[in-house]
C-alpha cells in the first residue's frame, strides 16, 4: 500500500466535512492527513487527503467522493507532478548552553523562531511532511514539549494541470431529463 494524495473540490456548506470523513470510516480507510481550506472560487472548499490504500483502494474513494451531494470534482495527485507542503510548529526545551545549537539547526531547516522564552523556543517550519518528520527527529535530543502539525496541502504544477480539469460547478438535472445519464450512477 502506498499514501495517495486526493484533492476534492466541495460546496462550501455545513455537514460536507462530515459526510466525506464518514465515507472513509464506512470504506475502512485511514486517512493520514487531511486539510481543509477555502479556494479562489467563492462557495468552494478544497480538501486535501492523504490516505494509505493500494492504487485500487483510492480509485475505490474516489468513485464514492463523486457520489456525494456537495462534491464538485476529485482530482488524484498521487502519480502527478506536484507540489506538497505542511506547517510545523514545534516548542523545544532549551538551556543557555543548548538554544545556540537549536538556533543553528533553524537555519539549517530555513525555519523561523516564532516565541522564545527563557526555557524555550518556538519554531514555525513548513515544507515536505518528510522534511517536517526529519526537523522533528533532529529536534527530538533536546527536548519537544509540544509540536502540531497541519496536514499536507497539494496542488499539480504547471498549468496543463488546471486546462484539463472541469469547472468546479455542480450540474443540475431536471427531472425527466435523461440526456445527462451516460452511464452516470445516482442515488439519495
Amino acid at each position: 500500500m502506498a499514501k495517495h494524495t486526493l484533492i476534492a473540490y466541495v460546496e462550501d456548506v455545513p455537514g460536507v466535512l462530515n459526510r466525506i470523513a464518514s465515507l472513509f470510516r464506512r470504506r475502512n480507510f485511514n486517512i493520514d492527513s487531511l486539510t481543509v481550506g477555502r479556494t479562489e472560487q467563492t462557495g468552494v472548499s478544497r480538501l486535501t487527503v492523504v490516505v494509505e490504500a493500494t492504487d485500487h483502494g483510492a480509485r475505490l474513494v474516489e468513485a464514492n467522493l463523486y457520489k456525494l451531494v456537495n462534491v464538485l470534482r476529485v482530482d488524484d495527485l498521487t502519480h502527478k507532478n506536484a507540489l506538497m507542503r505542511e506547517l510545523g510548529l514545534v516548542k523545544v526545551s532549551v538551556t543557555p548552553q543548548t538554544r545556540a545549537q537549536v538556533l543553528q539547526l533553524v537555519d539549517v531547516f530555513r525555519a523561523r523562531v516564532v516565541d522564545v522564552d527563557e526555557l524555550s523556543i518556538v519554531i514555525e517550519v513548513t515544507g515536505t511532511p518528510e522534511k517536517i518528520s526529519k526537523f522533528e527527529l533532529v529536534l527530538r535530543p533536546y527536548g519537544i514539549t509540544e509540536m502540531v502539525r497541519t496536514g499536507s496541502v497539494a496542488m499539480a504544477r504547471g498549468h496543463e494541470a488546471m486546462s484539463a480539469n472541469p469547472p468546479l460547478v455542480r450540474a443540475e438535472v431536471v427531472p425527466g431529463d435523461h440526456a445527462h445519464d451516460s452511464g452516470v450512477s445516482m442515488s439519495v
